[in-house]
């Protein structure tokens, strides 16, 4: 059903004045498997350090480095901080003493290089490029968010990539935002809509920046009661006829 919906608008493209004129995308789990990702990034990293992970340290590690960047979004910690307290609280909690420097920096180096798109990512990219324009907004570190890209067929539907690391500030800060709209050129926020799998981080940034919010709730979880999502999809191509306002 997916790709039909996505054949339909795109044939019909020429007809329809979008929606939104302008897009700004998440990247983690909302158009990359960051999870895959990860876990290969994890199991290169630890194999390198003589350490064969279980699954259960794999998915230990997902929960720690998720709590971290909750962390970074609500300003309790640095990014060049979370870059090793994620190894740190990680080898506390299984005793290992491993050299946390090299461990952190061995996982990034792999996770530049591990690229997977999400589903029907690269087609609803293609979709909404010949109507709208696409941006990324990214807490990720840069030179992993770049390396990831660079590996990946969807660089060139985009105008731009936005990288908190660049800016200078996280999602969901105003700073963030500000700078994002600083950037495009004829920027029009009545026209603009942010689509993200993250409440804390996406929808809620969006939301306070006066912009259109559609959440990718893949797992359909609850809706937040204190949080004015404008839309909420739960895979990533039903976007596309709300682009389109079709």
């Amino acid at each position: 059903m997916g790709y039909n919906i996505i054949s339909k608008c795109f044939e019909r493209r020429v007809i329809f004045t979008a929606r939104y004129q302008t897009i700004l995308f998440d990247a983690d789990q909302t158009l990359l498997d960051f999870h895959r990702s990860e876990r290969e990034a994890l199991i290169s990293a630890l194999t390198q350090m003589r350490i064969q992970p279980s699954e259960e340290m794999i998915q230990k590690y997902s929960e720690i480095n998720l709590f971290t960047w909750k962390r970074l979004e609500k300003g309790e910690i640095t990014k060049k901080e979370l870059r090793t307290v994620r190894f740190a609280d990680f080898c506390a909690y299984y005793e290992l003493e491993l050299d946390i420097e090299k461990l952190a920096d061995q996982y990034l180096t792999s996770l530049a290089t591990q690229g997977f798109l999400l589903g029907n990512a690269l087609k609803v990219c293609q979709t909404l490029a010949a109507v709208c324009r696409l941006y990324i907004i990214t807490n990720g570190i840069a030179a992993v968010q770049h390396g990831r890209f660079d590996r990946l067929p969807l660089k060139p539907y985009f105008q731009n990539i936005f990288i908190s690391d660049e800016i200078g500030a996280e999602k969901p800060s105003k700073a963030f935002f500000d700078s994002v709209k600083a950037q495009i050129p004829q920027f029009d926020p009545a026209t603009t809509l942010v689509v993200g799998d993250s409440l804390t981080s996406d929808i809620a940034g969006g939301i306070a920046a006066g912009l259109d919010t559609c959440w990718l709730n893949a797992a359909g979880k609850a809706s937040p009661s204190d949080l004015p999502i404008t839309y909420t999809i739960k895979k990533l191509e039903e976007v596309i006829p709300l682009v389109l306002g079709t």
